[in-house]
């Protein structure tokens, strides 16, 4: 663990995590997120952002490969977050890989509960498509809420007989039925997410969708056809097993997953890209899987 990492999970512990406990509702951790986003999720240099039409942001950082997209959905548990707050990681993916990423602005569940954030999704995939990109040219990615979005974009795709050529998961949350055993085992261990507000939350999200719902919870999706997919997530993250069970379905559904585990990094942390020397080593890592994929798919 790098000295940086180790004053990042410091900080987390001891200031942030306690402030989320706090939180009173929806509207102000938002506020709050766009605020502290705009200061501490750093941007790479020469980053280009585009809004477009359909609440769809185009970034990217550097030359990109022609006809091929990383559609990313971003993370913030369903009620924080856009493409604006996470454009850093998504343009530090985009330089490192070579890729255009477009990242939809789904609705929040505070303003549109489940499962509006997954016909969102779905929305930016079929406006991708439309556009030109086949199946094979797209690629799937998110952190947190936003890697379980993909993940359930990934099982409507695979359902549909159009898989993406590959999808990369950073500590996804797949599981708002909350029967993962990490939960409870890493309480104190996390540094940055408080179990306490994880029901609370999952009540705001679902609206009256069941929690066990694949548009919500991949981990209870089907995946014909699976293509590769990199799902990578902290050991002492409470999310862990939704990471870890995730994986496991995807074998089964006969995919090829590659499994990356931090041994004490926090939750979603290539998002602190320019702050901690691991985000950018598990980014470079997440670019060369979906650039091999691609080259794959394309051969």
């Amino acid at each position: 663990m790098s000295r940086r990492l180790a004053a990042l999970n410091f900080v987390l512990q001891v200031a942030v995590k306690p402030r989320l406990a706090r939180t009173r509702g929806p509207e102000q951790a938002a506020r709050e997120f766009e605020r502290s986003a705009a200061l501490f999720l750093r941007r790479p240099p020469y980053l280009r952002r585009l809004e477009r039409p359909r609440g769809l942001h185009w970034i990217s950082a550097g030359p990109c490969r022609v006809r091929k997209v990383i559609l990313y959905l971003h993370g913030g548990g369903y009620i924080t977050g856009s493409g604006l707050t996470h454009q850093g990681v998504m343009g530090r993916l985009s330089k490192l890989s070579g890729i255009e990423v477009c990242a939809p602005d789904y609705p929040l569940a505070q303003d549109a509960p489940a499962p509006a954030a997954f016909d969102a999704a779905c929305a930016a995939w079929r406006h991708c498509r439309a556009l030109g990109y086949a199946p094979g040219d797209i690629l799937l990615a998110g952190d947190s809420a936003g890697g379980g979005l993909a993940l359930a974009l990934l099982a409507r795709c695979c359902a549909s007989g159009e898989p993406p050529a590959a999808a990369v998961a950073f500590s996804p949350w797949t599981d708002l039925a909350m029967t993962g055993a990490s939960l409870r085992d890493n309480a104190k261990a996390d540094p940055f997410l408080p179990v306490g507000r994880m029901e609370e939350l999952v009540q705001i999200v679902l609206g009256d969708l069941p929690a066990d719902d694949p548009r919500i919870s991949p981990l209870f999706a089907t995946f014909p056809g699976c293509p590769p997919v990199m799902i990578q997530y902290a050991r002492t993250e409470i999310l862990a097993d939704d990471a870890r069970r995730m994986a496991e379905r995807l074998r089964d559904a006969g995919g090829r997953v590659e499994i990356v585990v931090h041994p004490n990094a926090p939750h979603a942390w290539p998002v602190f890209d320019g702050w901690i020397p691991e985000a950018r080593h598990s980014l470079r890592q997440a670019a060369r899987f979906l650039q091999d994929s691609l080259d794959d798919t394309n051969r």
